[in-house]
């Protein structure tokens, strides 16, 4: 049975496990440049569990859209076997949700706008922004979780997060 929880800093090397195996070109994309070195939004980092085992892994990140706090959503992952279960849908239902209850007014994301339709992602929002790199503009999409807050922004996504925390940085 799968269930979604809150990743636990012990489910980190299982994560970048499965992120291998499914997205194995993620490093290359212009969001990891606002990934990198930072950590997800507090209650925003997510995991499906199929027993014990990371089945699925979503995560939000703090970044600037132009002059507007925002979040960005990325990476989705499922394991290859559960694709088209609901696994994806389900972490991505209960990160809004909660990204949603937390007060956040907007989510972006680079994807596919087949996909991520059904949860209220459009193009139009994001039209006015540039991401750090290049993405097609067909797959930059936005959810405004309140109504007109991305309206006329315009300008490069940033990265605002808070540092990464990681034990293997520091000195004795």
């Amino acid at each position: 049975m799968i269930h979604i929880d809150d990743e636990a800093p012990a489910d980190a090397g299982a994560r970048e496990r499965l992120l291998d195996r499914v997205m194995p070109e993620r490093r290359t994309k212009p969001s990891e440049r606002l990934r990198e070195g930072r950590s997800p939004a507090a209650g925003l980092a997510l995991v499906a569990r199929d027993g014990d085992a990371i089945a699925g892994s979503v995560r939000l990140w703090h970044v600037m859209a132009a002059d507007r706090a925002a979040l960005l959503l990325g990476p989705l992952a499922v394991e290859a076997h559960l694709r088209g279960k609901g696994v994806g849908a389900g972490l991505m239902q209960v990160a809004l949700n909660r990204a949603e209850l937390a007060g956040h007014a907007a989510v972006i994301l680079v994807g596919d706008p087949e996909y991520y339709a059904r949860f209220g992602f459009v193009a139009d929002p994001a039209s006015g922004l540039h991401m750090p790199g290049p993405v097609e503009r067909r797959r930059f999409l936005a959810n405004e979780l309140v109504t007109g807050s991305l309206a006329r922004a315009e300008g490069r996504v940033m990265a605002t997060g808070a540092p990464e925390f990681r034990s293997d940085r520091l000195v004795a």
